[in-house]
């Protein structure tokens, strides 16, 4: 399970890292998309949203590079694996493979470091 974790956390930390930097730096071409898509990711891109999505990937996936709070990045990058995979499965369908394998990578990462997250499924708690 080691193995699997690891080579799920450093291909997920690879691919939110280059497309992190792709918002900001724009070193792979990628056509804008069509209808729906394009008019809803040309209101993200003119607001500015899309500085802050890619940000939180760009440091999500550098702190999966580097092995250092694993747990928080897989809280940032989260919300943003299920903004992409809505957008996917509703918008443009033919990237939904790609969102996926990204969820998939996610939940094996997850799997690894579940521990940390015990505190979250605790149904009750009593206040201090």
């Amino acid at each position: 399970m080691k193995i699997a974790v690891l080579i799920a956390r450093i291909l997920l930390g690879l691919l939110f890292t280059v497309f992190g930097l792709n918002g900001f730096l724009h070193f792979i071409p990628m056509p804008p998309p069509t209808g729906l898509a394009g008019q809803y990711m040309g209101a993200l891109f003119l607001s500015h949203y899309l500085v802050t999505i890619f940000l939180v990937q760009l440091v999500g996936g550098l702190l999966l590079l580097v092995n250092r709070y694993v747990p928080l990045a897989l809280v940032l990058l989260g919300p943003v694996l299920v903004n992409i995979l809505l957008f996917h499965a509703c918008m443009a369908p033919a990237g939904l493979p790609m969102a996926l394998f990204a969820t998939v990578l996610w939940f094996v990462i997850f799997a690894g470091v579940r521990r940390a997250f015990a505190g979250l499924f605790v149904q009750r708690v009593e206040a201090a």
